[in-house]
């Protein structure tokens, strides 16, 4: 934590609370880079399709189970038995998805679903609407070309998650919210003494970039007004913020669910920062007025856990910045506590590898799980020694890989590759075919790598190494799967 004011760089802000610092660095984020959002992170849906398959693979099980357990009811009572039968004509059903990234997990679930209903009984019923704050962000996902065949059945709307005024209250049947929590207002409390406190943060520019802008208070008076044309005419500054830190007496007029807060920090020792996601309550209150009685639900996937000794760590991460942007740990626990306070009648909560897994009835582990299982993986190597190993794995998989979607997997190199590493790695590249290994962020199943052991083995891959990652427990902290409904 920086003190001496007089050696700190430039300050561009007051303090403020955690999570409005991190409102307002979001809408300028995404406002000067939102059409280079992979550049910073790749989501497990931004080109991968296993999520989405397991997602319509869920949902076609459980609307049809559903609709028949209905329709024995309505027999039961004396209605028609016809009306009993699954019909393509029956009551529509309404999909939400709360930002949708580039459309590809809508696209990927609509052609599964689409592919799985044999009898047209459940996707011709389907309307799937993408919801967004930013339109420039939605346009980009309505555009995704694998959404023109379902065209007819998508809809953008540009709106707040906390209240989505164009859908009426109990119409909603099911809801996807993918990697979006960690990027709503999030606070950090602790316990400090008989007081619970927040962190406070102030932004500072570096000197080094201080030193290139000219005009300083037209900066200043830009950034704190999120004046985005005017921020563009300077030199990008995300990577350039350093924030100071301070704790102060939470003011609870601005904190929903206090009891629930204070309750679940009752577990947490002294002093320990705990994520409080704000953002991720809201997406509950909001989900619960719109979901239907017996809608199939709400399904998150995030990074976070569950974990009171995790959570109870000191130590633990809290978040990550990437491209100047905060990215929080989801506090399952807490979320659990809030979504029963709200009326939910059952949450789970399981890593999402294992609800990937389960719907393909194997073990999975992601493409970056699988190269840390390399010997010459770690911080030793080089940055492109790293994206050299990435090709080959790459490669080698896709010798036997198929996938039903075809894309040119997108893997820019990097400016500081030897002249001769850049010739291998482009013909690598070049020889890549446009349906194996859609991302560096994939699920490989068990049977994939099974395939494609001597490939793996012929650059340095250990097959008892690799059988070990795909039977290893979750991490600490892990991307989760959180339902409720």
């Amino acid at each position: 934590m920086l003190q001496d004011a007089d050696a700190l760089p430039q300050l561009i802000g007051d303090y403020k609370p955690l999570d409005q610092w991190q409102t307002h660095l979001n809408q300028v984020f995404y406002g000067l880079r939102g059409n280079q959002l992979r550049s910073y992170y790749q989501t497990f849906a931004s080109a991968d399709f296993r999520l989405a398959h397991a997602l319509a693979a869920d949902y076609f099980e459980q609307v049809t189970k559903r609709e028949k357990v209905s329709g024995v009811r309505r027999q039961a009572s004396g209605e028609n038995g016809a009306e009993s039968r699954l019909t393509p004509q029956g009551s529509s059903l309404t999909v939400l998805e709360l930002g949708p990234g580039n459309g590809n997990l809508a696209a990927c679930f609509l052609s599964y679903l689409k592919a799985l209903d044999t009898q047209g009984m459940i996707y011709p019923r389907v309307r799937y609407v993408m919801v967004d704050w930013e339109q420039p962000v939605l346009d980009g996902a309505l555009a995704h070309p694998d959404l023109a065949a379902h065209r007819d059945r998508v809809d953008g709307q540009c709106g707040s998650i906390e209240y989505l005024a164009g859908l009426a209250e109990g119409t909603v049947d099911r809801i996807f919210c993918n990697e979006l929590w960690n990027d709503l207002p999030t606070k950090l409390l602790a316990k400090h003494g008989g007081e619970i406190e927040e962190e406070y943060i102030r932004p500072n520019l570096s000197e080094f970039l201080h030193a290139k802008i000219e005009d300083w208070s037209g900066f200043v008076r830009a950034f704190q007004e999120k004046d985005l044309a005017v921020l563009k005419t300077f030199p990008p500054f995300l990577d350039e913020l350093v924030w100071e830190k301070e704790y102060r007496k939470v003011e609870w007029k601005d904190v929903p669910y206090r009891k629930t807060i204070v309750e679940f920090l009752q577990a947490i020792d002294q002093e320990v920062l705990v994520p409080v996601n704000l953002g991720a309550f809201a997406t509950l209150k909001e989900a619960k007025r719109l979901l239907a009685p017996d809608a199939v639900g709400l399904s998150v996937f995030d990074a976070g856990t569950g974990d009171m000794k995790v959570l109870n760590d000191p130590e633990k991460p809290c978040y990550g910045q990437f491209g100047g942007q905060y990215s929080f740990m989801i506090n399952f626990a807490l979320v659990e506590a809030v979504a029963k306070h709200l009326g939910f009648k059952q949450t789970s909560l399981e890593p999402q590898r294992e609800f990937v897994g389960r719907s393909l009835n194997t073990n999975v582990i992601t493409l970056m799980d699988l190269l840390a299982t390399h010997p010459s993986a770690g911080p030793k190597l080089q940055a492109w020694e790293q994206d050299r190993l990435v090709l080959k794995t790459i490669k080698a998989l896709n010798e036997t890989f198929e996938s039903p979607y075809h894309h040119r997997l997108e893997f820019p190199l990097g400016t500081n590759l030897p002249p001769e590493e850049r010739d291998t790695s482009s013909a690598i590249l070049r020889s890549l075919k446009d349906n194996g290994i859609p991302d560096t962020v994939a699920y490989l199943s068990e049977e994939e790598l099974a395939r494609a052991q001597r490939d793996l083995e012929e650059i340095g891959y250990d097959p008892d190494v690799i059988a070990v990652a795909l039977s290893a427990p979750p991490a600490p902290i892990e991307y989760c799967h959180f339902a409720c409904r």
